[in-house]
């Protein structure tokens, strides 16, 4: 009997030795950020810093940010109202649709719309994202109406870039590095392989026009697109950047910054910044010139929605044509490339003479 009890006490433990072996080689290929069976390179995602301070999951904007975050807590957000998700009269599609679409069409882009955290500023375009089942959060703010279209540099429409600046500072305070992107950006290519191979910056943002000057006061940002680490840096810099909202009347958020900038902010605090390329992070303000590069095309210079509408849907079309022309022709993929154009950004530049 003490024999039978001896045995069956070895087969046990090496029972459970085998169990937990198998549990761990399970993490380590499947949920570890390291693993090589995950749908996106985990490799060309930021790592996420030690430094920052950290939230416990404990309410509503937690779990959301949980639920779309990468494996290094980074999460894609972006911003989005009634007139994003609803379709005028004139068309068949919105807006909404076309930056999702992009995810669809662009090269290595698909994995990343499953790290998208729309957040949502009024109840229609609330219900839209929940009925595509994105990951999506009502964001509130009482008393005001953030639902049809906000022109830029209405009243509205600068109460509005001062909520998403707030919600910037939210999310770096739990822990989270993100890209923002406004819902009038075309995602062709994946931008993570474009950031600082290095993952030294703390900051990268596009820009209206690129001069290859590294200085600050040599630029014009563009804060419609931008990858940021959570740390304590950019956690004092957004504390500082917000704060600035009541004494700048007829500012928005955008413009604050670029003085905070060109006032030596960034050199105060020791913030690494590095300003994208529009060969890459292009925009209507300055069209990219090399179609093999490009990796997001943003409406920028433009007044009203049914214009950057009608002038995206021709560069998701110019798009999907570059990569037809590819793909039936690959012996003429030379010629093909020299010879692309974007279409003109008519209704765009016309959006400032009404």
């Amino acid at each position: 009997m003490d024999h039978l009890k001896n045995s069956f006490s070895k087969n046990s433990f090496v029972g459970t030795t085998v169990i937990v072996f198998l549990l761990l080689v399970f993490y380590i290929c499947v949920w570890s950020p390291s693993s090589p069976f995950l749908t996106y390179n985990e490799s060309d995602c930021p790592r996420s810093n030690s430094n920052t301070v950290k939230f416990p999951v404990n309410d509503e904007l937690d779990l959301a940010l949980n639920e779309a975050s990468m494996p290094n807590k980074t999460v894609i957000i972006t911003v989005v109202n009634k007139a994003y998700v609803e379709q005028s009269v004139h068309s068949e599609t919105t807006t909404l649709d076309l930056f999702l679409d992009s995810f669809w069409l662009g090269d290595d882009t698909r994995s990343l719309l499953d790290h998208v955290l729309f957040f949502t500023v009024d109840q229609t375009a609330y219900e839209g994202c929940k009925f595509k089942r994105l990951h999506c959060y009502r964001l509130v703010t009482e008393g005001v109406d953030f639902g049809g279209e906000k022109v830029y540099m209405s009243q509205d429409y600068i109460k509005m870039t001062w909520r998403k600046t707030l919600l910037f500072l939210d999310v770096l305070k739990r822990g989270y590095n993100f890209i923002f992107t406004d819902a009038d950006i075309m995602w062709l290519r994946n931008p993570f392989a474009k950031f600082s191979p290095n993952q030294t910056e703390d900051l990268e943002i596009s820009v209206d026009s690129f001069t290859g000057d590294p200085r600050p006061e040599h630029n014009f940002i563009n804060t419609g697109f931008f990858y940021i680490k959570s740390n304590n840096k950019t956690i004092s810099m957004l504390d500082t950047w917000y704060a600035k909202k009541d004494n700048s009347p007829g500012k928005n958020d955008q413009h604050v910054l670029q003085a905070l900038m060109e006032g030596g902010l960034f050199n105060q605090l020791g913030l690494q910044v590095r300003f994208l390329e529009t060969r890459h992070f292009s925009g209507f303000c300055q069209d990219s010139q090399d179609v093999t590069a490009v990796t997001t095309v943003h409406a920028n210079c433009c007044r009203h929605i049914s214009a950057k509408f009608g002038d995206l849907t021709a560069v998701l079309r110019d798009w999907k044509q570059f990569k037809a022309a590819l793909t039936k022709y690959p012996e003429f993929a030379g010629n093909i490339t020299r010879r692309f154009k974007w279409s003109k950004h008519t209704g765009c530049k016309n959006s400032w003479k009404e």
